[in-house]
Order: structure tokens, then sequence, then C-alpha cells
């Protein structure tokens, strides 16, 4: 170890235990140095701006500690979470509520704990980390001196307990509760000797890595103390820190540990309501329970919810005024309105946010809606004016296919035509000439056997064979005759039928056709009627209040007529008081009393006939006010009928609709009857059934008879 003094340099060999502290001193700076150079590393690597002027960091700290055996270390971290704790508060409840009290709104303040007091004992002038220093720096101090200098200065400290039964202990009371601290090593572990044999050696070094950790040092520092305090460091960085969290807006997450067992499914509840009450989160709850966490400026708040209310900001131009205007619409409770901010209770937000969010989302489904309509139109056009242009050239296709469809046709019923008949005419012609070499035949056969028969025979076979012939004459013209009977008989049963259904079915449909054109004229005749009627009463009202009108105006007159009667009544009255007054007493000069006498008498009578004609007049309204009561009477009745009027019509129309249905089910049930009748008719049938062709067999009922005994009479013959 090398001393430099003012005069010379002293060289001084160590003892075992100076050496062994001296190598562990080294072995922390190298520690130290690498872990330094690994976070630089770090920061480098993921891209940290050095120049830049915002950020977003994480602070991570466990929290207080209190084992069974605390040293400097644990009062480093309680000390941490002290400081953080007092940011906490000086955030959360101090700024928070100076915030309300500068803003000017109703509040009422919460008291919380405060624990400046145990920042103040532990790094304030003459705290623990300046007491610490002072005895590190003293090269025979020992932990009892260190202790008993604690328990001297800080014996009337609230925050400070000198535990009875020992000698270097001492607790502070946290903000999270007491922690006893030993301070056995508190002296070795707060020394940080940066000597400067060990920097020289290090920089020296022929390991580029190891020389670049340890840069030598300036001048002025190698002469400056050699002494470095953990505590005094850790301060500083601390302080930095704080500065740092102060120029951030910072969001806290507080973690609970559920157990000590560090076991899953196990809950302690006392250790975690003391956890939560130790990190001040019952009061931060309290507060933002009784506070108001959101918080915006009248031109912030509506800029982002004035689209709750557009009405509202038109010809406004005071903020203040448009956000009063906005929560009274939304009908908002829980909120105050400061000098120049909003502030809001928690779940108001969201509330708002939704509502937002529901106006913006009908706003985009409108929009959506109009483009989608536009589109779908658009499309719509396109393939309406390609499916007319498809449609036509189709149909024009087909007419054209159809024409020669039918072009064709034509052609090949006209040639059918005249191929059949050619050929009937040929069959017709071969069958003639067939016919007629057969009967000349047959006729020629039937001559010669009779020619025969007549000269072989006597005369009665002769007659014998003729009356025979004449017999069975007479039976076919009695069978004929039968068939014919029968035949008329039974057509005419079956038409009779016919004809009955079809009387029926026509009785109903004219009983049905004539109801429902009485209903359809009684209807009619009820619109007419309710139609005269409203206009009479329409009339009748102009008529009243016309009447009215004139009956108010006379009695206004009248009124008016009587006051200015009343008044020169009284004019004159007073006149001639005032001239009776002044005249002397001298009982010939009457007659100006006589004029004033007869006058008054005059404008009695005037007066008189004012008030008969009043009187009359007040007999004419009243009889006008009764006409006018008789009048609304009247109208009542005729409302009364008008609306049974209007339920009849509406019977009517119902029961004109059942008799259409009914007249409609009649007609279908007619036409259904007679399709039944035709497909019955053996009339219909006999006509559909008769041979079109000349050739072809007849099967008419009761006509095959007719026709083989014309053939065996033709044969007879």
């Amino acid at each position: 170890r090398e001393i430099v003094t003012p005069e010379e340099i002293i060289t001084r060999t160590l003892d075992p235990e100076s050496a062994l502290a001296s190598r562990d001193a080294l072995a922390k700076t190298i520690y130290s140095r690498l872990f330094d150079w690994i976070v630089e590393k770090i920061n480098v690597s993921i891209g940290q701006d050095p120049n830049s002027k915002q950020l977003i960091g994480v602070l991570d700290i466990y929290g207080f500690e209190s084992f069974k055996i605390n040293s400097f270390e644990q009062l480093c971290i309680n000390y941490t979470n002290e400081k953080l704790q007092q940011h906490f508060n000086q955030h959360v409840f101090k700024m928070e509520q100076e915030e309300y009290t500068r803003e000017e709104i109703n509040w009422s303040y919460i008291e919380f704990v405060d624990n400046q007091d145990v920042l103040d004992l532990i790094e304030k002038k003459g705290g623990l980390i300046a007491l610490l220093d002072e005895a590190c720096m003293f090269p025979r101090s020992t932990h009892e001196t260190f202790a008993q200098k604690l328990y001297t200065t800080f014996k009337n400290n609230k925050r400070f307990v000198k535990p009875k039964l020992s000698r270097t202990d001492f607790t502070v009371v946290h903000y999270a509760g007491d922690v006893t601290y030993q301070a056995d090593h508190f002296l070795d572990k707060n020394k940080d000797y940066v000597v400067a044999e060990h920097q020289d050696l290090l920089n020296a070094s022929s390991c580029p890595f190891v020389a670049s950790l340890f840069p030598t040092l300036p001048e002025e520092s190698s002469k400056s103390s050699k002494f470095s305090s953990i505590g005094s460091r850790f301060k500083l960085q601390l302080q930095s820190l704080m500065e740092t969290l102060s120029s951030t807006e910072p969001h806290y997450i507080r973690c609970v540990k559920p157990n000590n067992l560090l076991k899953p499914a196990i809950f302690e509840n006392t250790n975690v309501i003391q956890q939560l009450r130790c990190g001040g989160v019952l009061e931060a709850i309290r507060i933002s329970c009784a506070g108001y966490p959101t918080r915006k400026t009248f031109y912030e708040f509506v800029n982002r919810f004035g689209v709750l209310g557009p009405e509202l900001l038109e010809g406004s131009n005071d903020d203040k005024i448009a956000c009063q205007k906005i929560l009274e619409k939304m009908k908002l409770e829980n909120y105050q309105i400061g000098k120049t901010k909003v502030f809001l209770r928690a779940g108001q937000m969201a509330d708002l946010d939704a509502r937002r969010a529901e106006v913006l989302g009908k706003a985009a489904r409108i929009i959506q809606r109009l483009m989608r309509t536009y589109i779908a139109r658009k499309q719509f056009v396109l393939v309406r004016r390609s499916t007319t242009h498809l449609q036509s050239f189709v149909r024009g296709t087909l007419v054209r296919n159809l024409y020669e469809c039918m072009r064709r046709e034509a052609a090949a019923v006209k040639i059918q035509k005249n191929v059949r008949r050619h050929k009937a005419r040929e069959s017709y012609l071969l069958l003639q000439a067939a016919t007629v070499t057969l009967q000349t035949g047959l006729r020629a056969m039937s001559a010669r056997k009779e020619f025969r028969f007549r000269k072989e025979t006597k005369a009665a076979v002769h007659i014998q064979a003729r009356w025979r012939c004449h017999r069975d004459y007479s039976h076919y013209k009695n069978m004929q005759r039968a068939v014919l009977t029968y035949q008329c008989a039974w057509r005419q049963r079956l038409a009779r039928r016919e004809l009955r259904n079809l009387k029926m079915a026509a009785r109903e449909t004219g009983a049905l056709k004539e109801a429902k054109d009485k209903l359809e004229k009684r209807v009619e005749e009820l619109t007419w009627r309710l139609g005269l009627e409203k206009r009479l009463r329409t009339d009748l009202e102009e008529a009243k209040a016309q009447e009215i009108a004139k009956l108010q105006e006379t009695l206004h007159d009248l009124q008016l007529q009587v006051e200015e009667a009343k008044t020169m009544a009284t004019k004159e009255r007073e006149a001639a008081r005032k001239a009776i007054e002044e005249a002397p007493p001298v009982i010939k000069e009457t007659p100006v009393l006589v004029e004033d006498t007869e006058k008054v008498n005059s404008l009695t009578a005037e007066v008189d006939q004012l008030k008969a004609l009043l009187q009359t007049e007040r007999q004419a309204t009243e009889t006008a006010k009764k006409e006018h009561a008789e009048a609304e009477r009247r109208n009542e009745e005729l409302m009364k009928k008008f609306e049974g009027a209007e339920k009849k019509i509406e019977q009517l129309q119902d029961t004109a609709q059942r008799l259409e249905e009914k007249a409609t089910n009649m007609e279908s049930e007619n036409k259904v009857l007679r399709q039944q009748a035709v497909a019955i008719s053996p009339t219909a049938k006999a006509l559909a059934a008769y041979p079109k062709s000349p050739f072809q067999v007849c099967h008419i009922p009761g006509t095959c008879i007719l026709y083989k005994y014309t053939l065996i009479f033709i044969k007879m013959t």
C-alpha cells in the first residue's frame, strides 16, 4: 500500500487480514465493472437512443424485506421502497388532492400516512447513511461505536427504536412495518476502496478487455480522497432514479404474495391484507372511489365527445358550457367541472366511450348502407341493362325460331291436307266404284233369285215371303222408334237435371249479386249522408261562430255607449251642482236649473233606453247561448249517429265482403258443376265420339241399331 503525503510517498506492507480485505475489494471492483459493462452492452443491443427525449421504462422491485437477520442490503432495499412509496403518495395522494383544490371542485380531504419522516431518518443530513459514512471514514470505528452513536442521535425519533437485549441492533419503523437490523457488518459492506495500485495493475493488463474496464483516472480524481461509500453512491443513484420517475407519467402494479409457503391454491388473508395496507392500496382505492380518477380538459372532452351532441356545439364558443350541456344530455351525475378540466368518477368514461362508439357505429352503418346501396344499385343497373340486352337477343332468336317452326308447320299442314284429300278422294272413288259394282251384282243376283223363286214356287209362297218381309220391316220400324224414344227420354232427363242445377246456381249467384248491389248502394247512400252531415255541421259551426262574434261586438259597443252616457251624465251633474253653488240665492233665476234638469232627464231617458237595449242584447245573447247549447247537443247526437253509421258501414262492408267471397265460391262451384255436367252429358260424349271421317264406324249409343237395320233394309231391298 502506498500512502501519499505532502513530503513523500510511503510504501507500507500489509498484514494478512488487510491483504485479504484488499483482495476482496479487488474482486468486488472487478465484479462491479463487469456488471456495468454487461448493462451497457444490453442497452446498446436493444437499440436505446441516448438522445431520445421520450422513453418507456419498467422498474421491477421485490418490496420490503424483513428477515431474521437484516443487514446493510435490506436497509438499502427498504430505503428504496420507502422512496418509491413516497413517490406513490406524492403522485396519487398529494398531487391529486392538490389538483382538486386547485380546480375548486367539491372535495373532502382524505388523510393518509406520510413516510417523509422515515426518509428524513435515513437520507437527511445527520441520518443513518451520513452517520454510517462518518463511521467508515474513521479507522478506529467499530460496529458497537456506530450503534451507540445511532442510539444517542435518534433516541427521541419516533421511527427509531433501540432493542433492549442487543448492543448492535436497531429497529426502524418503516411504512410497511418494523424491521430490526443487525449493524455487525454495516461498516464493511459500506466501504468501497478504489485502490490506486489495483487501478494501475489492471489498467496495465495485457488483456485489452480488462484494460478497457479500468481506464486511466484523471489526475484530479487520483489526488482526491480515495474513500468511496456504497451508501452515498446508492443514495445518489436513487435520487437520479426518482428524478427520472418524477419527469414521467407513472403507472403502478401492485404484486401480492398469497402465502409464505410458496405453494399454489393457498391464500392467507391476514398476510394479503397486511401487504395491501403496507403498500397504500387501501388508501388509493378509497381516494379513487371518493375522487375523480378520470379528468379531461374542456377542449379534449369536447373534441372527443362532441359527437354525442353536435347540436349543442352550434353557436357556442365556450368549451366549458359545451361540456356541461353534453354531460346533462348524457344524464351523468358523478362528475365535477373545475376551472380547466372535467372530472369524472370511475366508470363514467367507459359509459361515455360506449355511447360514443354507438353513435360512431350508427354513423358508420349509415355510410356503409348508403355505399352498399350505391354499389348495389350500380350493379343492379348494369345487370338490368345486360339482362335487357340478353333478353332482347334471346327473345328475338326464340321468335325467329318460333316463326320458322310455325311456317314449317303451316306448310306441313297444307301438304298433309292436300295429300289426305287426294287419298280420301281416291279411296272414295274406289269405294264408290266397288259399291256400284257390288250393288249391281247383288241386285242382279237378287233379281235372278227372285225370278227363279217366283218361277219355282207358287203365289202363296211369294205372298208369305212378302208378308215376312213386311213383318221384318215393321219390326225394324218399331225397334227404331223405341230406340229413338228411349234416347230422347234419357237425354231429356239429363238435360232437365243439368238445367235444374244451372238454375239453382244462377239463382244463388243472382241473389248474391243483388245483395251486393244493395249493400253497395246502402254504403254509398250512408257515405253521402255522412258527408252531407259533416258539411251541415261545418256550416252550422261557422254560422254560429259568426253570430257569436257579431253579438260580442254589439255587446261591446253597447257597453262603450253606456259608459260614455254615464260619463256625460256625471259631468252634467257636476256642472249643474257647480252652477247651483256659484249662483246667488235668488229664486227668480231658476230657468238655468230647469234647463239642466231637462238635460239630465233626457240623458237619464237615454240611459234607460241604453239599459233596455243592453237588457235586450243580454237576452239575445242568452238565447244565442241556448241555441249554441242546443246546436252542440244536436252535434253530439249527429256525432253519435255518425259513429253508428260508421259502424253500420263497417258491418255492411264486412257483409258485402263475405257475400263477395260467397259469390266467388258459388261461381267456382258453378264452373265445377258445369264441367261435371259436360263430362256426364251423353250428348257431349256423343259429339266428342262422332266420327270425323265418313268411313269410320259410328259409336253413338242408339244409332248402331239404326245403322244395322238400315244395312239390313238395303240388303233386303
